[in-house]
């Protein structure tokens, strides 16, 4: 994965959920608490979630094939849409099942020392890997809001650890909510309450991810800044005079293609022609260095084609619609 920033966020999360979850299940076998269940049956699918994601960023770097010529960079993108699943069906749905049993059946908590000591430490552990998360992120996001680099970021799989992690946060103050109620009244019931609070948030956070991680599976187009770089790089002035229409599409994180059709003079030979498409797909990739699929198709500009507007049946230089058999 040649993110890896993404790379370091998800070892430090995955290290933080493992030893959280082995201390989460032993405070609910000593408390009965029910939050302590489902929050460690939380950090265990957030710990399968990290396994996931590193899987798929080693399945990413698999060469192309004939069958699949583009190479397998939307392996992450997969990966990363299966983490909500697990989220939300493992995390989130367990939580609220058990959360609706414990309203519904409440019992005093036993050895209370123990699901808030350990709540404690998961939540500075937590912290810990939230800051990594955070830390790598800035390095990418740039001025974007938090929630702009969710939406917008190509690689999934910091924006999964950063919801992960916020998520876990939360619920860490729900649970030890839930829990501190339970035992300042000593009804149970609060315990259920938080169960459910923490159940909810997960399947917020797995829709969420689910949404985000469905459009990049679509195809995403590369970004605005990345467009009118790759714009400004086809046009020479000279025998590329202008861009007549371009389309984009993210292969995978770190991986672009680029489809052009490029207007040229009437009179240059096919010989300037494709020396110039050489000299432009070398300036895309110095411009946007992900820009590794380049396909740039030449044509005469019309400015009558370019006044039937965006329709790609009536794309400007394409097709003359006054040509035999039409």
């Amino acid at each position: 994965m040649s993110a890896s920033g993404g790379t370091k966020a998800i070892v430090a999360a995955l290290g933080a959920n493992l030893a959280i979850a082995a201390a989460k299940f032993v405070a609910f076998a000593f408390s009965g608490s029910s939050s302590m269940l489902a929050e460690g049956v939380h950090s265990l699918a957030d710990s399968g979630n990290q396994f996931l994601l590193l899987l798929g960023g080693k399945k990413a770097q698999r060469e192309a094939t004939p069958q699949h010529p583009f190479g397998y960079g939307r392996e992450r993108y997969i990966y990363a849409f299966l983490v909500s699943i697990v989220l939300f069906s493992i995390g989130g749905m367990f939580a609220i099942y058990e959360g609706y049993e414990k309203i519904s059946h409440p019992h005093d908590l036993e050895h209370w020392y123990w699901p808030v000591g350990v709540l404690v430490f998961a939540i500075i552990a937590e912290s810990f890997s939230f800051r990594t998360a955070i830390k790598e992120s800035n390095t990418l996001r740039g001025k974007l809001s938090w929630k702009e680099f969710i939406r917008r970021a190509k690689a999934p799989e910091l924006p999964v650890v950063l919801l992960e992690d916020f998520g876990a946060l939360i619920g860490l103050i729900l649970a030890l909510g839930g829990v501190g109620l339970a035992l300042l009244t000593g009804d149970g019931v609060w315990d259920g309450i938080g169960t459910l609070c923490i159940g909810v948030l997960l399947v917020l956070i797995a829709l969420v991810l689910a949404v985000e991680t469905k459009s990049l599976l679509l195809g995403e187009a590369a970004g605005l800044e990345d467009v009118k770089k790759i714009e400004a790089a086809i046009v020479d002035g000279d025998t590329v005079t202008r861009v007549i229409h371009m389309r984009t599409l993210h292969l995978g994180p770190e991986e672009l293609l680029v489809a052009a059709k490029i207007a040229v003079q009437h009179d240059d030979t096919a010989a300037e022609i494709a020396t110039a498409i050489d000299a432009a797909e070398a300036r895309i990739r110095a411009a946007v260095p992900i820009a590794r699929v380049i396909y740039l198709e030449p044509d005469i500009y019309s400015e009558i084609e370019a006044a039937k507007g965006p329709d790609p049946s009536a794309t400007p230089g394409g097709p003359n619609p006054h040509a035999a058999g039409h």
